[in-house]
C-alpha cells in the first residue's frame, strides 16, 4: 500500500519498471529508477524490491509463454543497464567490512543473482570482486590466491551446475577459504547447499548480506574427495550416465516417434526443441544422480512439464522418452527409481 502522504511504494514503482522493460524502454527504465531515488526509495530496495522483483517476474512471464526468449533476454538487457545506473559508493579500505569473492560457477550465465548480491554487499560497505558468469573453477581459486577474500560467495540458477558447483566450493575451501552458495540449483530450502558441505548458504541476496553482517561463516573442512560428501557416487552410476549422455539422447530420439506418433509430423525446428529437451531430461538425470535425489529429477520434470503445455505441447509427451530411457538403464538401480519416481509425477498430471 502506498504511505499517507502517497509516496509510491516500492510494489508501485516496480509496476512502473516493468511498464518500461515490457515496453523494451530503456530510457523510461532509467528515468523510473532515478525517479524511485528521487522519491526517497533508498537504493538496496531500488535494487532488490524493484529492479530484482522486475527480473523474477520476467522468468515468470517466459516460462509462461508471454514472453519469446527475445524479449526476455531484451528485458534482462535493459535491467543490466538499470543496475550499472545506480549510484554505488566506492569502497573506503579504512571502513570497509572485508573483502568478497562472488562469481557464478563454470557453465552457470545467469549473471544476474549474483550481480544483484554484489551490490547489494557494496551497498553495505563490503569490497566485493565480482567475477560475473561462467567463472572456470580453476580461474576462481586462482583468484583466491592472489587477492585473499575471507569469504567465497558462489551462484547457481541451475540445477544441472551442482556438480560443477560441488567441485568448486570444495575447490576454494581446499584453499581455506569459507563458501557461501546460493541461488536456485541449491533449492528453495537449501538442501543442496548443505548435502554438498558449503559454510552457508543463503535464499536471496538481502539474507546473504545479513548472514555476512552476523559474523565471518564456520572454516571451511579439510580438502576431500567428492565421495566423502557423497558415498552413493561409488556405483558409477552418475558418471557413466554423464559420458553415455549423448548416446542416450540419440537413441531416445531415433525411437521415439514409434513411441509417440505425433512426431512424424514434426517439423524440423521442432525435432530440434525435442532433442533439446530430451538433452535437458538426461542432464537433470545425472545431476539427479549426482545428489541421490529423487525430487530434483520430478521437480524438473514438472517444471519442464509446465513449460511444454504452455507451448500447447500435453505433458504426457514426456512419458514416451522416460520409458525408453529406463529401458536403456535397466542396470541402473538409482536411474531406474528415479525415471518412475519421475514418469509417476508426470502421468498424474494427464
Amino acid at each position: 500500500m502506498a504511505s499517507c502522504a502517497g509516496t509510491p511504494t516500492a510494489e508501485e514503482w516496480a509496476d512502473k519498471l516493468w511498464a518500461a522493460v515490457s515496453a523494451m524502454d530503456e530510457y523510461s527504465a532509467l528515468d523510473t529508477v532515478a525517479g524511485a531515488l528521487d522519491a526517497g526509495l533508498d537504493a538496496e530496495s531500488v535494487l532488490l524490491d524493484v529492479i530484482g522483483a522486475v527480473q523474477h517476474r520476467v522468468g515468470i512471464e517466459w516460462a509462461a509463454n508471454r514472453m519469446s526468449v527475445a524479449e526476455e533476454h531484451a528485458a534482462t538487457a535493459i535491467n543490466d543497464r538499470v543496475l550499472a545506473a545506480l549510484p554505488i559508493p566506492r569502497p573506503d579500505p579504512a571502513t570497509s567490512r572485508g573483502r568478497v569473492l562472488v562469481a557464478c560457477v563454470d557453465q552457470e550465465w545467469h549473471a544476474l543473482p549474483a550481480r544483484l548480491l554484489t551490490l547489494t554487499l557494496r551497498l553495505r560497505g563490503w569490497h566485493v570482486d565480482y567475477l560475473g558468469a561462467q567463472v572456470p573453477t580453476g580461474h576462481l581459486v586462482a583468484h583466491i590466491h592472489r587477492t585473499g577474500p575471507s569469504v567465497v560467495c558462489l551462484s547457481s540458477s541451475l540445477p544441472a551446475r551442482l556438480p560443477v558447483l560441488h567441485a568448486a566450493l570444495t575447490s576454494c575451501q581446499a584453499a581455506g577459504v569459507p563458501v557461501m552458495a546460493g541461488g536456485l540449483a541449491l533449492g528453495h530450502d537449501g538442501r543442496y547447499a548443505r548435502l554438498l558441505g558449503a559454510d552457508g548458504w543463503a535464499p536471496d541476496a538481502r539474507a546473504a548480506a545479513d548472514r555476512l553482517a552476523a559474523g565471518p561463516l564456520p572454516a571451511p573442512p579439510p580438502a576431500h574427495q567428492a565421495a566423502a560428501d557423497l558415498p552413493h557416487l561409488l556405483d558409477q552410476e552418475y558418471t557413466l550416465v554423464t559420458r553415455d549422455a549423448r548416446r542416450l539422447v540419440k537413441e531416445t530420439l531415433l525411437r521415439l516417434a514409434d513411441r509417440f506418433p505425433a512426431m512424424r509430423s514434426y517439423d524440423d525446428e521442432q525435432k530440434e526443441r525435442t532433442a533439446e529437451d530430451l538433452a535437458h531430461i538426461v542432464d537433470a538425470l545425472s545431476t539427479a544422480l549426482y545428489v541421490d535425489d529423487d525430487d530434483l529429477f520430478t521437480d524438473f520434470l514438472l517444471w519442464t512439464a509446465e513449460i511444454l503445455t504452455a507451448r500447447g505441447v500435453p505433458a504426457r509427451a514426456l512419458l514416451p522418452g522416460l520409458d525408453l530411457l529406463e529401458e536403456q538403464l535397466h542396470d541402473f538401480l538409482r536411474a531406474r527409481r528415479l525415471l518412475r519416481a519421475g514418469r509417476c509425477a508426470v502421468a498424474a498430471l494427464s
